[in-house]
């Protein structure tokens, strides 16, 4: 061993004078004409040290001509910028040496190109300016993209003065109208957001390339902070304004929910084609406005109502030759499902499997106007009558789902029902009146004729059906109808219930009218409403706030805040005067409203934290005690012991809200699992022993709960956001308190509304089979809402699967044949998802709507499903719309109306063309079809016409000319066309 030791340091020695030995290698070997460019710029630099003065300029100059000679590339250093670089002080010197300010400037200019190569920071923006403001461009492109990478470096700096700001602005100017000018429309746009100067944009913007300006801004506008994210929108408003793109600037207002300057760009448009684009446009987003003095008044507020879509939606449904009438046991299909041995033990009539064939006949023939359990009196007499009191409100509801949208005729058939004796059967008339005016802005407004004389009824039933009825007529509408502050104004009516001591108003009442009152005023930030609202939970003692019912109105709240971001501030913090648990929850859920699809990462970041936080539940007693208070009573839950060794659960389950602890489950005080409950002394003893317990934190599960479900509102509005709140939610389910396992579920389907991806159903089916009852039942109604209107067959097959599953539990069995019913909604021709317009667009009614069901399902034993408030399922109406293309154009025979016309349209996936080069393919993969069309989640379409006539210019194909051309860049809805006026058909000579 020592002799190897003492050899080691010999080796070592011998290798280093080898080294020694070796010659060093030998520098690059350089061309002549390298050599003689190194030695013309060293000379150069040697005159420039002379005294002679004389010399500077041209010295100076014929540096510059031999640096712009040469190509600068992104691979390597340009060959007189690396032979310069040793000179780099040299000639910072000379540069202070130089008294005549015309050489001083080109001095100055050299100096900046050769900084890019140098170590010095911002040398490149501070000797631009000092130099002779040549044009930008003529230093070459790696030179512009420098100076604006060192631009945002330099204007974020602290304590830059005002004189700086405006050398630096005119600088920037110079890099923009370059960029503008060379194609580098994205590097402009990325340096004026990082100097938050974007008003800048406008003056440059060409009318070639502001459609690719406007496109890179919005794709953006998800990816920023509030308020830059507003900022971005309304630069492409303007944008589109100056060159005269109303529709386009119609969807940027609606974006920012800016309803004034909806009705000033409908000032400006002349296009009348334009302006019924418009009104329809309006009409998906439901937002719903006065036409009063316009010339086309009438024809613009026909569109806007929506008041034909159900004979465009019919044309659809016989074009697919689907108008027959399904029955729920054709979509359950039990015949297929797992037979038991010794047959089925649920009662084929219970109350809950008719509940659910009500409403599973509602969805699957929604909007078609013709079932065969509604259409014959007796025959959907008989079936209401089938149901106990509130089933029988929701079965008579039902109907409005089958004349969905179809308002002479609903009606007609509604008026049957509002004469009988039942008060339940006229209550769910009245609901279903306000189902089939959902998104209907009738000129009559037949809805508050019927439904506003019973909002103040003695009878609290039928106060429910039509204050929940007004909520869904008249959700989001900005008609004076609604608005006026006076009696019979809807709006108005319904502050009147808040306020109301009669015995009627009961709490049911009151939160339903706050329900209501959030959806008309959706995303309105109405803070004289939402002071009304907090003003009725105040006056509430902290045990009337446990009431589920309070929930709603602080639902209510949150619905007018929707999507208004940083305007919800300061009625966040006057929130949390509630007192806990029930303030931090309000609180919690008005601030996730404000950022619901945004994709606000902080806010996301800030829910995570609350949901990592863990609440002890008060020891019991005694045990015994606990165990024999049963599930009736919510104080009595399982409670987990202060000391370690004293943990003992119990196999009752939890009510939803309070966590409790399943068995085997991770804990996160540090103590190890108790497979077996402890002796019941045994915490009694440990509590004698121990020191007195520190003051128990309060039980915020419930805002817990709402952060779950926040994450999953937020992150739906990009696609990287959706994949991050995926994994978030699969660590939560693992790691996560009962109440949080609870909610995933919901957060998961509001992930994928009606896009029923593989890992999601996958996931959701997992959970649809857990041992927590609420946990199961919210993931079986999750995978509903996932597989809306898509007729999904692995979804169908695996909601097969699970009735044969849950046959025992009458709860499961109705949630699973629900869910059956959403994934065949309007037999397979509708979509729950909030995002229409080629997904730029996010309805707050449609999201209000599918926020509310899921809200209602965190506390689902309370409201939907606990025998009485079933008929809250009907707020997913909002939500429901056909997934259709229909083209239109003006009828030639009747001057200013329109008619249905079949075209060829390519549907395919849509594919991303944010900031790429040239004309990209918008769609791949796509197959021809003939209007009307249905368009499935990520699919888009654009016009295939067969008459083109081929332009030809150097032997290329230049561009297709089509007969007729849209008013709107995106095919979706109702698509109006126009004739192009430089169309020309083709003409085919045959051979004679």
């Amino acid at each position: 061993m020592v002799a190897t030791t003492q050899q080691k340091p010999e080796a070592e020695k011998k290798k280093v004078d080898d080294k020694k030995g070796k010659p060093e290698p030998k520098k690059e070997e350089m061309t002549e004409e390298d050599q003689k460019l190194e030695e013309d710029l060293n000379l150069l630099v040697q005159r420039l040290s002379e005294p002679d003065t004389s010399l500077y300029k041209p010295s100076l100059e014929t540096m510059r001509s031999l640096i712009r000679a040469s190509t600068t590339s992104m691979t390597s250093v340009p060959k007189p910028l690396k032979f310069m670089r040793p000179h780099y002080n040299k000639m910072k010197e000379i540069y202070t040496s130089i008294a005549a300010p015309e050489v001083k400037k080109l001095c100055a200019d050299i100096i900046s190109v050769l900084a890019m190569t140098s170590d010095e920071r911002t040398d490149t923006i501070n000797y631009r300016i000092l130099g002779s403001h040549e044009p930008i461009g003529d230093w070459g492109h790696e030179y512009v993209r420098h100076l604006a990478m060192e631009m945002s470096e330099e204007w974020k700096k602290e304590g830059t003065s005002d004189a700086r700001k405006a050398e630096l602005l005119q600088l920037t100017q110079d890099i923009v109208s370059h960029h503008m000018k060379h194609n580098a429309e994205v590097e402009a746009c990325d340096l004026l957001i990082e100097i938050e100067r974007l008003d800048l944009l406008v003056t440059y913007v060409q009318e070639v390339d502001h459609q690719r300006v406007c496109l890179y801004i919005l794709s953006c506008a998800p990816l920023t902070p509030d308020p830059d994210n507003i900022i971005l929108i309304r630069t492409a408003l303007q944008l589109y304004l100056k060159f005269n793109r109303y529709l386009e600037a119609v969807r940027c207002a609606i974006m920012v929910n800016d309803v004034p300057k909806v009705h000033e760009i409908f000032a400006k448009a002349t296009d009348p084609l334009l302006r019924k684009q418009m009104a329809i446009l309006l009409g998906r987003h439901q937002i719903f406005l006065d036409y009063e003095g316009a010339e086309d008044s009438d024809a613009l507020s026909e569109l806007n109502s929506n008041a034909h879509l159900y004979e465009y939606f019919h044309s659809l449904a016989r074009e697919l030759d689907i108008m027959e009438p399904k029955t729920p046991e054709g979509i359950y299909k039990s015949h297929l499902e797992h037979s038991r041995p010794f047959g089925n033990s649920s009662q084929p009539d219970s109350t809950r499997m008719n509940l659910a064939a009500a409403l599973v006949n509602g969805f699957v023939n929604c909007g078609f106007g013709v079932d065969k359990m509604m259409a014959e009196t007796e025959e959907a007499s008989r079936w209401f009558y089938k149901n106990k009191e509130y089933g029988m409100l929701t079965a008579a509801a039902s109907q409005g789902l089958i004349w969905r949208w179809d308002i002479d005729t609903g009606l007609a058939q509604c008026d049957r029902f509002l004469y009988i004796n039942d008060d339940y059967i006229k209550a769910g008339t009245l609901l279903a009146i306000g189902i089939i005016s959902s998104g209907i802005q009738d000129a009559c407004d037949p809805a508050s004729a019927l439904l506003l004389d019973h909002v103040q009824s003695e009878r609290p039933i039928m106060r429910v059906g039509s204050i929940l009825g007004l909520g869904l007529a008249y959700a989001n509408s900005k008609r004076e109808t609604v608005t006026k502050n006076e009696e019979r104004g809807v709006i108005f009516e319904l502050k009147k219930v808040l306020s109301d001591q009669k015995p009627s108003a009961t709490p049911e009442v009151k939160g339903l009218a706050g329900l209501s009152l959030g959806l008309i005023l959706v995303g309105t930030a109405d803070a004289e409403a939402a002071m009304e609202m907090l003003q009725a939970l105040m006056d509430k003692s902290e045990t009337e706030l446990t009431d589920p019912n309070m929930r709603f109105l602080a639902l209510g709240i949150a619905l007018i805040f929707l999507q208004t971001q940083d305007k919800s501030d300061v009625f966040v913090e006057s929130l949390r005067s509630l007192p806990d648990p029930f303030g931090a929850m309000v609180s919690t859920l008005v601030e996730v409203c404000a950022y619901a699809g945004t994709g606000n990462v902080l806010k996301i970041q800030k829910l995570l934290h609350l949901c990592s936080e863990h609440y002890e539940t008060p020891v019991a007693e005694k045990k015994t005690t606990s165990t024999r208070a049963g599930r009736g009573n919510p104080s009595a839950t399982p409670a987990r012991a202060a000391a370690p060794g004293a943990a003992a659960g119990t196999a009752t389950p939890a009510p939803t809200g309070t966590p409790a602890v399943v068995p085997g489950a991770p804990r996160r005080d540090g103590a190890a699992p108790s497979a077996t409950p402890a002796a019941p002394g045994s915490a009694d003893a440990s509590a004698t022993d121990a020191t007195p317990a520190p003051p128990a934190k309060p039980d915020l599960s419930s805002q817990q709960a709402i952060a779950v479900l926040g994450i999953g509102l937020i992150a739906m509005g990009d696609d990287i956001g959706s994949q991050m709140a995926l994994r978030m939610f699969g660590h939560l389910i693992r790691y996560g308190e009962p109440v949080i396992r609870r909610a995933v579920p919901l957060a998961l389907s509001l992930l994928s509304v009606s896009n029923p991806q593989l890992n999601i159903l996958e996931t959701l089916s997992k959970f649809s089979h857990d041992s927590d009852p609420d946990t199961a039942h919210n993931a079986i109604f999750a995978m509903g809402l996932v597989g809306a209107g898509t007729n999904n067959a692995r979804l169908v097959a695996m909601l097969r699967n699970l009735a044969s599953y849950h046959y025992k539990d009458q709860v499961s069995l109705m949630l699973v044949r629900i869910a059956q019913g959403l994934t065949h909604l309007g037999k397979g021709t509708m979509t729950l998802n909030p995002w229409h317009s080629d997904r730029q667009l996010l309805s707050p009614s449609a999201l209000a709507s599918l926020l509310s069901i899921c809200y209602c399902f965190l506390d689902a034993n309370n409201t939907v499903l606990n025998s009485r408030q079933h008929y809250l399922l009907y707020t997913l109406v909002l939500a429901m719309q056909p997934r259709m293309l229909t083209t239109l154009i003006e009828d030639e025979m009747k001057p200013g109306s329109l008619k249905q016309l079949n075209v060829s349209v390519r549907v395919g996936q849509a594919v991303d063309v944010v900031a790429q080069a040239g004309k990209p393919k918008t769609i791949t993969g796509f197959q021809t079809h003939t209007t009307p069309v249905l368009l499935a989640h990520g699919e888009r379409a654009e016009l295939a016409n067969d008459e083109c006539k081929f332009k030809f210019k150097k032997h290329k194909l230049d561009e297709i000319l089509l007969s007729d051309i849209p008013v709107t860049p995106h095919l979706e809805g109702l698509v109006i066309l126009k004739k192009n006026p430089e169309y020309q058909p083709v003409v085919v000579s045959s051979k004679k």
